[in-house]
């Protein structure tokens, strides 16, 4: 999963991309309107954060220009009123969801993965393919009844595998989906990553490698 944080306290952003990086996602940060706009235009994201109150363009009006754009992304805007009325505003300029400021951080990565599940075409909160699953709201992952000790990029990984439902997810896709813009395009971390996945899910393999194309499960 990877997520844009539009916040312009710097800290409280690298806080919680901290935080949400920490929880399995990919996270990549802008701290003004303009800014937000400029990465939305290069990267496909499936939540954007965004803080109501922003330099350079309202939060409002990115919002907007997301809705106007066709932008997939689910939109979780955050305010420090918490009024309804505000509420209701934010909701009818397109914005999927709200969260007042301050909130518990748990609830915020609550909110992310359920806007997730929410995109076109839906994922269901488990993942199943055999005796092989994945809870992606509690991160926990099982093969045969034995819980797996994965690492969050191996668990976003296996997230994507089989959220694809047998299709193939190219390593471009992967390291877009899984990783932040500070990944290295021409590294071979994907294939690194894959190759401990399979070890970790033990026999007989569940991932394919198709050449040229990417991986299925």
């Amino acid at each position: 999963m990877r997520v844009l944080i539009v916040e312009d306290h710097r800290e409280l952003a690298e806080t919680v991309g901290a935080g949400l990086r920490q929880d399995g996602m990919a996270v990549d940060i802008a701290y003004d309107g303009p800014g937000a706009l400029d990465m939305t235009a290069v990267y496909e994201y499936d939540v954007v954060v965004l803080d109501r109150d922003l330099p350079g363009l309202h939060g409002d009006d990115v919002c907007r220009a997301l809705v106007a754009g066709g932008v997939r992304s689910r939109v979780l805007m955050l305010t420090a009123s918490a009024t309804i009325e505000d509420r209701v505003d934010g909701l009818g300029i397109g914005a999927d969801d709200y969260l007042p400021k301050p909130f518990a951080f748990a609830e915020l990565i609550a909110r992310v993965r359920a806007l997730a599940r929410r995109a076109q075409p839906a994922v269901p909160p488990v993942l199943t393919h055999g005796d092989l699953s994945l809870d992606s709201t509690r991160r926990i992952a099982r093969r045969g009844g034995r819980r797996l000790e994965l690492s969050p990029k191996e668990l976003a990984v296996l997230e994507l595998l089989l959220a694809a439902q047998g299709g193939v997810v190219s390593a471009e896709q992967l390291l877009e989906r899984a990783w932040d813009q500070a990944a290295d395009p021409f590294t071979n971390t994907v294939k690194v990553t894959v190759s401990r996945l399979r070890r970790k899910l033990g026999e007989p393999p569940v991932i394919e490698t198709v050449p040229h194309a990417g991986y299925r499960i």
